[in-house]
């Protein structure tokens, strides 16, 4: 418990090149992606105002991976995955320019349109990023890895964000698409210098594609405490993707910083990169790799965002909402860190690549219905922000019960790892 917080991923940036590699592609690439949100749903607010607008910005980037979940997993099991990585990277950046042709509320259609090929393209970056892990991160450091990627995604939201708000406050809209694609440049150039891995999954049939995802499939269906794992990013979108339509109308009406949304947009933003990223870390410094209490993590990080929505639904002040914010987000980031080191912990490499794709389509079914419904919530129902985050405290309180269940019987299973039954 003396060890300083930051030691091991210190420890593990400097001792891994491979792992090392992979984490600057992500500094990098964040970076512009948060730039790229920022500047996203500040255009569409100018132009459209519409809660069911912003919703749309948020579905069209989630709904690719669940669309797309049958190919990209079966791809990331068959193809050489840093290819995919570099591949993605490039045909991104080439994407990004295309939202410079967005100017007024009648090229919205153009901007969506947009959005979705970029997050297409997106989809098969992540499963094969989630796949290779295990093969250039020792299995003792799989939970250090995934806390660091988490940690970075928020530290990089938060800076992001933050640079975000200002930078399309002061500079304009153009500056920060220019900014994302050149990001996604440099990270392609970043993943070239990995060595590509070898494969761990030597002994895993190749079968045409369709079979290939049916057994994927039939691989989670066969082991329901995998399936679980799998599905615990899911259960927590189901309440927090109502957040993406929240946070805007916070940002727009009650506690607007300026002429627009963009400044507190990105306070808020910062907010979540705060909570999803030391959360993880401190969670990690208790659990080790220790599964049973990776297992109660997740269970902590469920009641953490049923207090965080609840907070939020009663916030008086811009300062309350942030802190009640950083509850909540601070939960789902150990939810999905503990969750994904679980899953590269007990899936073989042939596996590896189909149950994250399932593992992220299920995850933006969820979150895009979440969306979805708070954006027409806002538009067409009587609930103001404050009352569809308290309805997202009772969907998470429902959420925490499911998982609690499951976690009791896990509990009397014996032994603890293997209970996975891989």
């Amino acid at each position: 418990m003396n060890i300083p917080l930051f030691a091991p991923y210190v420890r593990l940036l400097s001792d891994n090149r491979q792992y090392r590699w992979l984490w600057f592609s992500q500094v990098i690439s964040l970076t512009g992606d948060w730039f790229n949100l920022i500047a996203t749903t500040t255009l569409i607010a100018k132009l459209s105002g519409s809660g069911l607008a912003i919703s749309g910005l948020f579905v069209a980037r989630m709904l690719p991976p669940f669309l797309l979940g049958p190919v990209v997993g079966v791809v990331a099991d068959r193809f050489d995955r840093k290819k995919i990585l570099i591949a993605a990277d490039i045909l991104r950046a080439a994407v990004v320019p295309g939202f410079l042709l967005v100017r007024t509320e009648r090229d919205l259609w153009l901007l969506y349109a947009i959005i979705i090929v970029q997050l297409s393209i997106s989809s098969f970056f992540e499963p094969a990023r989630s796949a290779m892990m295990p093969a250039i991160v020792s299995r003792k450091n799989l939970v250090t890895a995934n806390a660091l990627d988490s940690t970075t995604w928020s530290t990089m939201l938060a800076v992001g964000a933050a640079l975000g708000g200002v930078a399309t406050a002061l500079l304009g809209i153009t500056a920060a698409f220019l900014i994302d694609s050149i990001t996604f440049l440099v990270s392609a150039w970043c993943v070239w210098h990995l060595h590509s891995p070898a494969r761990d999954d030597a002994n895993i049939p190749h079968q045409n594609g369709f079979t290939s995802y049916i057994d994927g499939l039939r691989y989670l269906w066969h082991r329901p405490r995998i399936l679980a794992l799998t599905l615990v990013k899911a259960a927590a979108a189901l309440s927090f993707g109502a957040m993406d339509i929240i946070q805007v109308e916070f940002a727009n009406t009650t506690f607007r910083i300026g002429a627009d949304s963009s400044a507190t947009l990105g306070i808020i933003y910062t907010a979540i990169g705060i909570g999803t990223g030391l959360a993880p870390l401190i969670a990690q410094k208790y659990t080790g790799e220790n599964v049973r209490a990776m297992h109660w993590a997740i269970t902590a990080a469920f009641a953490l965002s049923v207090a965080g929505f609840l907070g939020m639904a009663w916030s008086p002040t811009l300062a309350i909402l942030l802190l009640a914010t950083i509850i909540r987000t601070g939960g789902s980031g150990v939810a999905w860190v503990f969750s994904s080191a679980l899953l590269q912990m007990h899936v073989p490499g042939g596996f590896r690549g189909r149950v994250f794709a399932f593992d992220l389509a299920a995850f933006t079914l969820a979150a895009a219905t979440s969306t979805t419904l708070a954006g027409y919530a806002i538009d067409q129902t009587p609930l103001s922000a404050r009352g569809i985050a308290l309805v997202s405290a009772a969907v998470s309180v429902v959420t925490l019960a499911a998982w609690s269940t499951y976690h009791y019987n896990f509990r009397r299973a014996a032994p603890a790892d293997a209970a996975l039954n891989p």
